[in-house]
């Protein structure tokens, strides 16, 4: 895989601080400056892409955020329209009769908060860098989400995803894996997203369509 002979160093790198990285393109927002939720964090360059209203991602698309679980988007992560993170506070009781939630319409039903303040908590939803979210996916609470997986569209995940896994469906399953068990040990190692943006820039070409072997030999020691 070539590089280019004329380096892109001479065109401004886009500012992470940027809300909408894209001229002319309202529809893709950075999240990281986005988000103001102290119960979310996102890295620097991932983004989400929506051709209604991507600026409303924290009401919108994560759903039921009461606390204390958070959401960890990491870095250079790509979420498509409608993707829908479902937060731990959507659990209701299921060892009763009833799963109806009675206190939380308050009055005198309210002081039986404790049965909704005692459920188990799943833990923090999991994003690893540079992961790619299709269009439509909900993320179900709790979840990891390995680094370079891909979900594709539509997709239901209710469990983890190992790094630069490919799953799909209503649960989704793994369809493959892009590498191997030995190149993905490798990847994580070389953790580009971690780079500086400086080094990023000078290899984006093998970043985005080299070999493990070309990524690996222009890597700090």
């Amino acid at each position: 895989m070539s590089e280019p002979t004329q380096p892109a160093a001479e065109l401004a790198v886009t500012d992470p601080s940027t809300l909408h990285p894209m001229p002319g393109q309202p529809r893709v927002v950075l999240l990281k400056p986005l988000v103001t939720s102290e119960l979310i964090e996102v890295g620097e360059y991932s983004y989400y892409d929506d051709p209604d209203d991507p600026t409303a991602f924290e009401t919108r698309n994560v759903l039921y955020h009461y606390g204390p679980d958070r959401l960890r988007i990491g870095k250079f992560c790509a979420i498509a329209t409608g993707v829908r993170f479902i937060m731990g506070g959507a659990n209701h009781r299921m060892d009763g009769p009833s799963t109806f939630p009675f206190s939380t319409l308050g009055g005198a039903w309210g002081p039986n908060v404790d049965l909704l303040m005692d459920l188990p908590q799943r833990g923090d939803t999991v994003l690893g860098n540079d992961v790619w979210l299709g269009y439509g996916v909900t993320v179900m609470p709790g979840v990891r989400i390995g680094h370079g997986a891909i979900v594709a569209a539509g997709s239901v995940v209710t469990s983890d995803v190992p790094d630069y896994g490919i799953v799909g469906g209503n649960p989704a399953k793994l369809i493959r894996k892009r590498f191997s068990d030995e190149d993905v040990k490798r990847l994580i190692g070389i953790a580009w997203w971690d780079w500086p943006v400086e080094l990023i820039t000078e290899h984006v070409r093998l970043i985005m369509a080299g070999t493990v072997d070309e990524l690996a030999a222009v890597a700090p020691r």
